[in-house]
């Protein structure tokens, strides 16, 4: 049968263009953090669970540990409270002024119930709250990553069809959605960075609390598929290890 070219309106031709990658290319979000007056660093998360990160949404999840980074630091305060009393009666010693000895008293009773914070039946909730969280979030971060892993593997095939074919338009449109892919793969990566560094913080604690270290692994490249299935496999190991500690605490809440 032979091939009629058919005359169109510009607008109506315009519609039928593919978009350019350009104008579909996704976004990729900066890190961001804040300083800590303790020495440390706020690291933004992204909360893959809402789409692609985004600027906004990186700064929204700063914003949102701040406010328990400053309850946090209520004892810490309370400490530093205590040594500028106790830095005048030592130097006065062995007649310390009176006032420095009232002061002292004072801010000792204000630090008492932060004495029993350094043991383990008070650390233990927060430890089985901290690790039932990441559980949540090591399997959302598997759930994004599995659903990735089945778009990417016919994309690949389809690419290599379009390119067998010499099929240009086709394979500009499927190397744009592989590149998407391979972005918000990317990104999904990234998100497990925090998760790492909280492990890490919390190192000191779970000694406390009896319970081993916990680490993520290096996770490979985002670039193909069999990458994105050696990391699967790893954090697969990791759950395992996370939800075994759960366990022998007790389990999470329902």
């Amino acid at each position: 049968m032979p091939n009629v070219d058919i005359a169109v309106d510009a607008d109506l031709q315009q519609l039928f263009e593919l978009p350019s990658c350009v104008d579909i290319t996704l976004p990729s979000a900066s890190g961001l953090s804040v300083q800590l007056p303790t020495g440390g660093a706020l690291t933004a998360f992204a909360d893959i669970s809402k789409g692609i990160p985004t600027d906004c949404s990186m700064t929204f999840s700063l914003m949102l540990q701040i406010a328990p980074f400053l309850g946090s630091i209520a004892c810490l305060l309370k400490v530093l409270k205590l040594l500028k009393p106790l830095v005048d009666i030592i130097q006065n010693l062995p007649m310390p002024p009176v006032g420095a000895l009232v002061e002292f008293g004072e801010a000792a009773a204000g630090l008492a119930p932060c004495l029993l914070v350094p043991t383990p039946a008070a650390i233990i909730p927060f430890i089985l709250d901290l690790l039932c969280l990441i559980l949540k979030v090591l399997k959302c971060f598997l759930d994004q990553m599995k659903s990735l892993i089945k778009v990417l593997g016919p994309l690949t095939l389809q690419l290599n069809d379009a390119q067998q074919s010499g099929n240009s338009a086709l394979v500009s449109t499927l190397q744009c959605a592989q590149q998407n892919a391979q972005t918000q793969a990317g990104q999904i990566m990234n998100s497990l960075g925090p998760v790492g560094v909280l492990l890490e913080l919390a190192g000191p604690l779970f000694g406390i609390a009896g319970v081993p270290a916990i680490t993520l692994p290096s996770l490979g490249s985002a670039s193909d598929v069999a990458s994105l299935q050696s990391t699967v496999q790893s954090i697969d190991g990791v759950v395992t290890t996370v939800q075994s500690v759960i366990d022998s605490l007790g389990g999470c809440p329902a």
